[in-house]
């Protein structure tokens, strides 16, 4: 079965769950084509996201001429269905907020893929996030593209959903899909009763760097923890920056890890400074799963605050690693955390978030231990990628046959 997927940006640093479902679904017997509608970042550090890069085919990166010349040539030999994405886009653009030539634009990226999808033969097409690249997929659809299906991450869908009029792109779709049981509720909030047999959980594959039997390594004597995170408000990481003030103060000497970059680095790094953790806490930017895997192997546990999520992939990677993981009690976290493997934190508790660290820092390293044990145990039997890949598969085959009848 020939498929694509599509979303905004591939590859990206920080969706490699993405690339590791694409890769699953080829590997339970697909051909996948990989569409982007931006370029990627110029920084990919994983070697495996640079060689995706190379399979990719950006949208926006084939020129004005090409995208004009298929809208065009769509107006003229298929009239009623750009008609009718040209009212589907107006609708959107009403629910939205944003501009109409924002829609324009999505209009115009919809008619080179749709095109583009028909001269390879695609039978269906994915998206991951159900912003705009789904808005692009539903407008595809009625241009005479392949079906389509989305998976929603949250949080941003599930905290705008008339905005990306979540309810009409369910509607239109083969199929959604949530990471979690949590996902699949908000996808059921903001849909019609009648849509809910069409939404599904397909949860995250972690890595085989982080799953393999060789991955673990033995837990730390030193007072070390680390967090892997976009510097982005929704990883509540000033609130962690506090805490660790609040863990020093009482006397206890340790390092954070912060494992990654974004918009709030400099703020972040600002307030470092400010309550004098400049030796207690390292930020290292973008790195690779093998830095990832190595600083969160060189850690007690691994931290993540968060104030809105899905269910963070970075869990299931510590917890793969047989790390404990502190973390906030939101959305679909704990349907993979309790007090068996890390420690569940109210969010936005800056006392309890400090507790759970002295905790994890003070604890025997058997306890720990065992703690790693059994989320190791959960990821492994919920978050294999090939066999959430091949899941993913037989939903698009199955929607195919139900069409076909």
């Amino acid at each position: 079965m020939k498929i694509a997927y599509l979303t905004t940006q591939y590859p990206a640093v920080s969706h490699s769950f993405i690339r590791r479902e694409i890769l699953a679904v080829e590997a339970a017997g697909a051909e996948v084509k990989r569409y982007s509608i931006r370029r990627p970042a110029s920084e990919l550090p994983d070697p495996t996201d640079r060689a995706e890069a190379a399979l990719t085919q950006v949208v926006l990166g084939q020129g004005a001429v090409a995208l004009l010349s298929a809208t065009i040539t769509t107006a003229l030999l298929r009239p009623g269905a750009f008609l009718r994405a040209v009212g589907c886009a107006f609708r959107m653009y009403r629910a939205s907020g944003r501009t109409f030539v924002r829609h324009c634009a999505y209009l115009v990226e919809a008619a080179w893929l749709a095109q583009r999808l028909r001269a390879e033969g695609i039978e269906h097409l994915h998206v991951h996030f159900g912003t705009n690249p789904t808005a692009v997929a539903r407008l595809v659809r009625l241009l005479g593209g392949a079906r389509y299906s989305f998976t929603v991450h949250g949080p941003d869908e599930f905290d705008n959903p008339r905005e990306f009029d979540l309810r009409g792109k369910i509607t239109d779709a083969a199929f959604c899909v949530g990471i979690s049981s949590f996902g699949r509720s908000q996808l059921m909030r903001w849909s019609a009763y009648k849509d809910w047999p069409r939404i599904e959980v397909v949860r995250c594959g972690v890595d085989g760097i982080f799953t393999a039997p060789m991955a673990t390594t033995p837990l730390p004597e030193e007072h070390r923890l680390c967090c892997v995170a976009r510097l982005s408000a929704q990883k509540g990481l000033p609130l962690l920056i506090e805490a660790a003030a609040a863990v020093k103060a009482r006397g206890i000497d340790f390092h954070l890890t912060l494992v990654g970059d974004g918009e709030m680095r400099g703020e972040i790094e600002v307030r470092i400074a400010a309550l004098g953790l400049g030796d207690s806490i390292t930020i290292t930017g973008w790195a690779s799963a093998d830095r990832v895997r190595h600083e969160i192997g060189a850690a007690r546990a691994m931290v993540l605050p968060s104030f809105a999520e899905g269910l963070p992939v970075v869990i299931m990677e510590a917890l793969a690693l047989e790390r404990p993981v502190i973390v906030s009690a939101i959305a679909g976290t704990p349907e993979l955390v309790d007090n068996q493997c890390g420690w569940l934190v109210p969010a936005g508790d800056v006392n309890a978030l400090a507790d759970a660290m002295v905790e994890a820092l003070e604890a025997p390293v058997d306890r720990l231990a065992t703690m790693g044990q059994v989320g190791r145990g959960r990821v492994l039997a919920r978050h294999d990628a090939g066999k959430n890949g091949a899941q993913m598969l037989e939903l698009i085959r199955s929607a195919a046959m139900e069409h076909a009848h």
